[in-house]
């Protein structure tokens, strides 16, 4: 087990170095001057500024020394001060958030890791426990019925699916509204009264001792949660359906069955264990998606997350904080797919040896 985790994070850096100059290459689609303009609030309006800041920020040196200084940064011709350099926190400025990206990333990240959080269980559980059953009852009403459930979850556009969730629980209802938290709560955040410890809503009004606060933020999370849950328990329950149905065929189910094992144990301690290596990877790349933010839900119900910070930065062609979120995604993917690889090992031996 430990060789195994120690080759995987050997890979560690060389998968991030992939990612940097991916994200790289994408930059020298731009002209050093619209570059330069990333790198600034407001366009230069004096003669020469624009060159200033290209030789401030060296974008007009040969790519492997523009790749260099967009890692660890560069003296300053003007100041002698070292800027950029993304190893540094430097990821630019964004227009959109008005403030520099890693500013924005740390102040959006928290409101999608407390939606991650809040959906990640729901969706793996329940998804888990709907694939088994319906693994077990095969061909049976429960079957016929979760495979409907599953046709229709994977054929309905989450847009639509909120959209509907809004109309009838917000609209009609007025139970659950969109946003993070009330107007009400916003004011007392901003007076100081409130004190943020995690920046979790819902943890940080557990530890001031409001209970008001904790159930304003959790009416906010659970339109959102049951949208990016119903979509993905029609795809965990046919990954979980098929792995387990294939598993149920192996001979030492048949086998276990014939000494005698009750059909409980049979299913919970020799079927679903080796079912598990599809979900893991499916689970994985769920938790990556949510991390890295789930745009169209938190768009729809106007969620400050790292989501919907993208999607405004992508309209207002704020290519800088695009390019800032992208490689922030990519550093989430990469240890997500290490934390599957370790869990590999831990559910079946077998992979140590690969």
């Amino acid at each position: 087990m430990t060789s195994y985790i120690i080759r995987r994070l050997l890979l560690l850096p060389v998968l991030l170095f992939g990612v940097t100059v991916l994200i790289f290459g994408m930059l020298q689609f731009l002209e050093p001057s619209e570059r330069a303009a990333l790198y600034v609030r407001d366009i230069p309006k004096t003669p020469g500024a624009l060159d200033g800041i290209i030789r401030q920020y060296g974008l007009d040196d040969p790519l492997p020394v523009q790749y260099w200084h967009w890692l660890v940064g560069h003296p300053s011709p003007f100041t002698g001060k070292t800027v950029g350099g993304i190893l540094r926190g430097d990821f630019g400025y964004s227009r959109v958030g008005s403030q520099p990206v890693v500013q924005l990333i740390a102040t959006r990240f928290p409101a999608t890791l407390e939606l991650t959080l809040w959906a990640v269980f729901p969706i793996i559980g329940i998804g888990l426990w709907l694939g088994v059953q319906s693994a077990v009852h095969h061909n049976g009403i429960f079957d016929q019925a979760a495979r409907t459930f599953s046709i229709v979850g994977t054929s309905f556009p989450t847009f639509v699916f909120g959209l509907l969730m809004l109309m009838f629980f917000y609209a009609n209802l007025r139970w659950f509204p969109p946003g993070r938290v009330s107007d009400w709560v916003t004011f007392l955040i901003n007076s100081g009264k409130f004190h943020q410890y995690t920046y979790l809503m819902t943890v940080d009004a557990l530890l001031n001792g409001r209970l008001d606060i904790f159930w304003d933020a959790l009416k906010h999370l659970i339109l959102p949660v049951l949208t990016l849950s119903y979509i993905s328990w029609a795809t965990f329950l046919r990954v979980t359906r098929s792995s387990m149905l294939e598993t149920l065929r192996q001979e030492y189910v048949t086998t276990a069955r014939a000494k005698g094992v009750p059909e409980r144990d049979v299913i919970n301690k020799h079927a679903r264990p080796n079912a598990l290596i599809p979900v893991v990877t499916l689970a994985g790349f769920q938790v990556v998606g949510l991390l890295g933010g789930v745009v169209i839900t938190e768009t729809v119900f106007n969620y400050p997350g790292i989501g919907s910070a993208a999607a405004q930065a992508a309209q207002n062609l704020d290519v800088v904080t695009v390019l800032g979120f992208a490689l922030f995604d990519g550093f989430v993917l990469i240890v997500a797919n290490l934390i599957v690889d370790v869990l590999y090992a831990v559910i079946d031996p077998r992979v140590r040896l690969a």
